[in-house]
């Protein structure tokens, strides 16, 4: 992103809330006239973002800038900012003009500038002669064009939006996307926009700025975000992927179900593990004997401009976009470039968890407040232990059947298994299950004890 006619900064913000990290470290600046999106699930951090911007909430660390000054300290009334909430909080005793006017009352601006102004703006989103009418007689559309009218009638630099369309139903919420945009354009304002819908971050944004967990995962235009994602997060988040894990050979050169492929990414460790997307509609549907790749159609359906197909491949489940369907039971091949394959570091370090543990008792280990015991360890207490665990050894289960209770992070589908990536005291988990679970909810994880590698940290001898 250039840093030309920067406008908003955000340098290194964290906050907590008691225990609970909600961002952490976060780094950004919008530039003036520009619409940034703020994207990701629920409670990674994007509504606090637009928050900490607004002056509703301070920071424990870090600094906020508006035109190069620092604004850590102004309330949110002297700020050059409105805001526009998924409830409008409408004023329902007052009409359309008045609930405009509210602002400008406020500020006493002269009645003559008050009409002005807010006969302008009604004209801006559409609602010209409606100024009499009462709110509680307009559409939810009007409604959230009031609201709108209301934040930008007192020329704010910068207009904060958070999931204002959530309210509205599937067409409407399309109109206004577009008209959104156009009265952004029209205005030459800054918007900062929430949502978790990618749609609506692809079609409004000059910027998306993806989050996870409380951190931006990349920063980019809607293009680069689709076509270049940084990590199997991003390509999950953002349109439909094929995702799968992959090794990368050499430059150039990686592997993955178990065949070799020419690819353009280069500066990875050799054979290093890394993740692979391939978007559906990057996929040629061929004669067999016309790809390394063949596969089993599994459904077909016609979804209007393409079919979806599903076509299990070697153990993998691949989703296809194509113009022509295939039948269920076709063997057919499949084919790609190199510059449909992107490549990506994984989003968990390793492939294995590795956990801090301590000897508590004869032969009995603790770790993330749960304890197991094993015969002949031989080891003495408060003796320091490095646990390995392998994803396809803890299970997803009820809350009350838990060994312990985690917060999911992120739930990635790679062909034959979904990835899940847990947090527990400032602890990062991943499993492999087949079950779909909730993202950003709490979910009960069992380990297999018994698999569990116990090796002790001052000389990294594995033990029992």
């Amino acid at each position: 992103m250039s840093e030309n006619n920067k406008l908003l900064e955000l340098k290194n913000i964290t906050l907590d809330y008691d225990d609970d990290r909600v961002l952490d470290n976060v780094s950004l600046y919008i530039k003036d006239k520009e619409f940034v999106t703020l994207l990701g699930p629920s409670g990674c951090g994007k509504t606090t973002t637009l928050r900490i911007i607004g002056g509703f909430v301070s920071p424990n660390q870090g600094d906020v800038y508006f035109e190069g000054t620092k604004i850590n300290d102004l309330p949110p009334h002297k700020r050059k900012v409105n805001t526009v909430f998924q409830r409008y909080a409408l004023f329902p005793h007052l009409n359309v003009f008045e609930n405009v006017a509210f602002g400008l009352r406020i500020a006493k601006v002269p009645q003559s500038e008050i009409n002005s102004r807010v006969k302008k703006m009604l004209e801006i989103v559409d609602l010209k002669g409606f100024d009499k009418r009462k709110v509680t007689k307009l559409s939810g559309g009007q409604q959230q064009r009031v609201a709108i009218a209301r934040a930008l009638v007192n020329h704010p630099k910068v207009l904060l939006l958070d999931e204002p369309l959530g309210a509205l139903d599937l067409k409407l919420r399309k109109d206004m996307q577009i008209e959104l945009k156009r009265i952004q354009q029209q205005l030459e304002i800054t918007f900062v926009y929430v949502t978790h819908d990618q749609e609506e971050a692809l079609s409004m944004s000059d910027t998306i700025v993806v989050m996870k967990g409380g951190e931006i995962q990349q920063i980019g235009t809607p293009e680069d975000i689709y076509n270049e994602p940084k990590n199997a997060f991003v390509a999950d988040f953002i349109g439909e992927s094929n995702i799968f894990d992959g090794v990368m050979k050499n430059d150039l050169l990686v592997n993955f179900s178990g065949i070799d492929f020419v690819c353009v990414d280069k500066g990875f460790k050799i054979n290093q593990p890394i993740d692979i997307v391939i978007r559906p509609e990057d996929i040629n549907v061929v004669e067999p004997d016309k790809s390394k790749l063949n596969g089993v159609v599994t459904s077909c359906v016609f979804k209007g401009v393409h079919y979806e197909m599903n076509v299990e491949c070697s153990g993998l489940n691949w989703m296809i976009h194509s113009t022509k369907g295939k039948k269920v039971d076709d063997i057919v091949g499949l084919d790609f470039g190199p510059n449909d394959i992107h490549i990506m570091n994984k989003l968990f370090k390793g492939e294995s968890n590795h956990i801090d543990g301590v000897v508590i008792a004869t032969d009995t280990i603790e770790f993330l407040g749960v304890s197991f015991t094993r015969e002949a360890l031989g080891l003495e207490v408060d003796q320091k232990v490095s646990l390995t665990i392998n994803p396809d050894d803890i299970s997803v289960v009820s809350e009350d059947r838990g060994d312990i209770i985690v917060y999911l992070e992120s739930l990635i589908y790679k062909g034959a298994y979904n990835e899940l990536i847990v947090y527990t005291q400032d602890t990062e988990i991943m499993l492999h299950s087949q079950n779909d679970e909730q993202v950003a909810t709490n979910i009960g994880i069992k380990f297999d004890f018994d698999k569990i590698i116990v090796t002790t940290v001052a000389s990294d001898e594995e033990v029992g």
